[in-house]
């Protein structure tokens, strides 16, 4: 069982794509969506959020897109689902049910998990994914290029 929402699932394959390809030069929308067979509209609003939390950075021009902000070993996927989960909105989501039960024993049960989660995923870094990616080829090694600042 997944418990990554599909948008945060795709904010950590697209970061990581990135790390791998954004050598020498930046890596557009239009690519990354063909490489996990999806519409590019569908992760301009993410990559944007990315670029808000200061995960991504964002290129214009002819050769623009998408490269990382800061190394690949100083992002972590918590980092990353925390931006693809504070750039949905819960405008559209149901009400949470207000009850005791909910605010005394499940919220808090939940709210426990949640930051487990969270802290698991925090320590693993964009480095370490792009490592096992390349050790697995599934990326052409001459593709790859080390980001450094």
């Amino acid at each position: 069982m997944i418990l990554l929402s599909r948008r945060s699932l795709l904010a950590i394959a697209a970061v990581v794509d990135i790390a791998l390809h954004a050598r020498p030069n930046p890596v557009a929308a239009k690519h990354l969506a063909q490489r996990h067979d999806l519409p590019p509209r569908h992760l301009e609003t993410m990559l944007q959020a990315l670029v808000r939390a200061g995960i991504l950075k964002g290129v214009r021009g002819p050769r623009g897109g998408y490269e990382l902000a800061v190394e690949r070993r100083r992002i972590t996927a918590g980092d990353i689902v925390r931006a693809a989960m504070n750039s949905t909105g819960e405008d559209s989501m149901p009400p949470v049910p207000v009850s005791d039960l909910v605010s005394e024993v499940i919220g808090p049960m939940v709210a426990d998990a949640g930051k487990a989660f969270l802290e698991k995923l925090d320590a693993i870094t964009v480095e370490e994914l792009c490592r096992d990616a390349t050790e697995r080829r599934l990326i052409i090694p001459e593709e790859i290029a080390d980001f450094a600042i």
